[in-house]
């Protein structure tokens, strides 16, 4: 088992009853993991068909959400952005003009800049996403979808065909680069402009 405590400091203070799963578990039962926070939270969030908003959040026009999704504290969310699935945003986090972000979990002070696409993948704190780089979630070019992992030198099967990434806290993505499905950054990595990462 992959702890994501490991990756992302205090995941389990938010998230704790999925503390002790695989990334691609907690991916593959957002949507039901944020109904349920969702119904929990204070009048400090403005919630309307299953998406609730942080008094303190700023969402610009033409601005799309579909539930469930949850923004927290002082976010912000560029205009055309996408977000759908299930969404869940940490105090601070920015999501940039021309974004999508599809069943995924951004933790605070992270800033996904502009056109990028994150699925199915979870994002710790204080991460930088430059403009135009993705967490890919689909193996499109295969005939056996199915998504492995490699993590500590072990391949883990997930037994899902839609993971994208788990990507720890202070990770720079460069822009234009691509994050294969499966890929397990530890905290602090550095993937390049340009850069295509594939770990299996």
């Amino acid at each position: 088992m992959i702890k994501i405590d490991e990756f992302i400091s205090g995941f389990s203070l938010v998230f704790a009853k999925q503390a002790n799963k695989n990334p691609w578990d907690i991916t593959s039962n957002l949507t039901a993991i944020l109904d349920e926070i969702i119904s929990g939270l204070d009048s400090n969030y403005s919630i309307h068909n299953g998406v609730a908003i942080h008094k303190s959040a700023r969402v610009e026009e033409q601005v799309i959400l579909k539930s469930p999704v949850i923004i927290g504290p002082d976010c912000f969310i560029g205009s055309h952005a996408y977000l759908r699935n299930g969404v869940y945003l940490g105090r601070q986090s920015s999501i940039g003009p021309g974004c999508e972000v599809k069943t995924s979990i951004i933790f605070e002070h992270t800033e996904i800049a502009h056109f990028n696409f994150i699925g199915d993948s979870i994002i710790g704190s204080r991460v930088n996403f430059e403009a135009g780089s993705i967490t890919a979630n689909y193996f499109n070019e295969r005939t056996d979808k199915t998504i492995s992992v490699l993590h500590n030198s072990k391949l883990i099967k997930t037994n899902v065909e839609k993971f994208g990434s788990l990507v720890g806290d202070d990770c720079k993505i460069g822009a234009n680069a691509v994050l294969s499905p499966g890929t397990i950054l530890k905290s602090g990595s550095i993937v390049k402009r340009l850069e295509l990462i594939e770990q299996v």
